[in-house]
């Protein structure tokens, strides 16, 4: 047997002097620069994860009856205290300050010494559980039995761009994952014939920060959101020229799936192209699919009704909520549903007008899927988020609105097997600050990948040689959420 090098030292030993150290270290930079050439490559994204397929549907890390997500996103951030947190202090110190016992917060406006403005919202109890909800949202008000309410929210941004991309993605600067997008790489697709994640708008202005907010970040391209557009033909290039039918086009795919499958046998190595073999094959299979899934004069006109399909107010949003239905009934992993897509939401002044619009146009339709989901035995399998990417203060501005409050504001939970009926958390008596059983914007995230079947924690992503997370390491599930 040879001798050992008398340079060499075992690896459990420590380093005797600088030049051992380096010959030890020289493995482990080498093994860090490749792992960040692979992971440029998308080599190292997961091992669960099918190249020639990166959409074929993944087991979950725990049962659940989970398999699809709904988020009815507010754009521009609704106010809580209107809605679904109830604040009679906030009536009985009305065109006062603010007391000194509630902490002062910064705002963007700067009204933290502006009086206190009166909600002028009727309120009343709803289903066996008694929740209260304001007269805006008396539709959706006769399902809180089966809404998880958690009243103590609170994020990291004061604007709306930072605030829609961290409720969206996590962080309140741009470049990471959506939410929808880690549900897509963890689990994949149902639908074989369908996008994995949709998005749609109710009108033609996107949201602060535009696609980044169903984008990839750094995460391969193929589980960034699909936007289905209004009107008869949701998705774009979806019909091929009159001059051109099923079987011609059928010829050539299979012809240039031929050829790519010709290139890539003498590089065997190369993933990328089976994978872009199969993106052409999914764009066939849409060409069948989508016309019929996204075709409403399927549905009863009873069915339109329920969702406002007949009133102008309600049409945009019920649509969006009727296609979300249809989708999520043939499989879709996840839909969010933008509602005052461009931040109209956001009431500085004239939150009466406002808000009256907003809750109009969306409270009907939300409570009419809800019902459909039900009825269809969709709601068990189908978890419901509605939320904006913050709240709004009890402090006046401009004498009748309220400005951006992200320290403390409302999201409900429907559906996904979750029990209803339930309050979690609660703001200070005005409504400024999260005080009870505090739920990050992080942690909702971890809760919803938990209710969904994933652990936060296991779903990673290998980016510049981290194992990347949706949660950053932050964000914990909140028990009494999923317990």
């Amino acid at each position: 047997m040879s001798k050992p090098d008398r340079h060499s030292s075992p690896h459990h030993e420590p380093a005797t002097s600088r030049r051992d150290f380096l010959a030890r270290a020289g493995g482990g930079f080498g093994a860090v620069a490749l792992a960040s050439l692979l992971s440029e490559d998308g080599l190292l994204a997961s091992p669960r994860i099918d190249a020639a397929n990166p959409l074929a549907a993944r087991q979950t890390h725990h049962q659940t009856p989970v398999k699809s997500v709904i988020y009815l996103f507010m754009d521009g951030g609704p106010s809580h205290l209107d809605t679904f947190d109830p604040k009679p202090a906030l009536n009985a110190h009305a065109g006062k300050p603010l007391p000194p016992s509630i902490k002062p917060a910064f705002t963007p406006m700067g009204v933290s010494n502006n009086p206190l403005l009166a909600t002028k919202r009727k309120w009343k109890k709803y289903g066996e559980s008694g929740i209260q909800v304001s007269d805006w949202m008396p539709h959706v008000a006769q399902h809180v039995d089966e809404m998880t309410i958690i009243r103590s929210c609170w994020a990291d941004g004061l604007n709306h761009v930072g605030s829609v991309c961290q409720m969206n993605t996590g962080s309140i600067l741009a470049g990471r994952p959506s939410l929808g997008s880690w549900v897509t790489y963890g689990l994949g697709n149902e639908s074989q014939n369908l996008p994995a994640f949709v998005v749609m708008l109710d009108n033609l202005q996107e949201p602060p920060g535009g696609p980044r907010n169903w984008g990839t970040g750094f995460m391969n391209a193929t589980f960034q959101g699909t936007r289905f557009r209004q009107g008869p033909t949701p998705i774009l290039n979806l019909a091929g020229p009159d001059t051109i039918g099923p079987k011609q086009q059928r010829s050539k795919l299979d012809l240039l799936a031929d050829l790519n499958r010709r290139h890539a046998a003498r590089r065997r190595d190369n993933s990328e192209l089976e994978a872009r073999i199969a993106s052409y094959e999914l764009a066939f299979r849409m060409q069948s699919a989508a016309p019929e899934a996204v075709d409403l004069s399927r549905e009863t006109a009873e069915t339109k009704k329920l969702y406002g399909l007949n009133n102008k107010l309600t049409q945009a949003y019920g649509r969006n909520c009727l296609l979300a239905r249809r989708l999520v009934e043939r499989g879709v992993r996840f839909v969010q549903l933008y509602a005052g897509s461009g931040s109209k939401w956001d009431a500085h002044t004239k939150i009466e007008a406002n808000h009256t619009a907003r809750c109009g146009a969306s409270d009907l339709p939300i409570a009419g899927l809800l019902t459909d989901l039900k009825r269809r035995g969709l709601l068990e399998s189908t978890l419901v988020i509605w939320g904006g990417e913050f709240g709004r203060t009890p402090m006046s501005e401009k004498g009748d609105g309220r400005d951006h409050n992200p320290y403390g504001f409302t999201i409900w939970l429907a559906g996904g097997g979750l029990p209803g009926g339930r309050i979690i958390g609660a703001t200070d008596p005005f409504g400024m600050h999260a005080v009870e059983d505090r739920a990050h914007v992080l942690d909702l995230h971890a809760t919803i990948l938990h209710l969904i079947g994933l652990d936060h924690n296991e779903l990673t992503y290998m980016h510049n040689g981290l194992e990347e997370k949706l949660t950053r390491n932050i964000g914990e599930v909140i028990e009494k959420v999923v317990g």
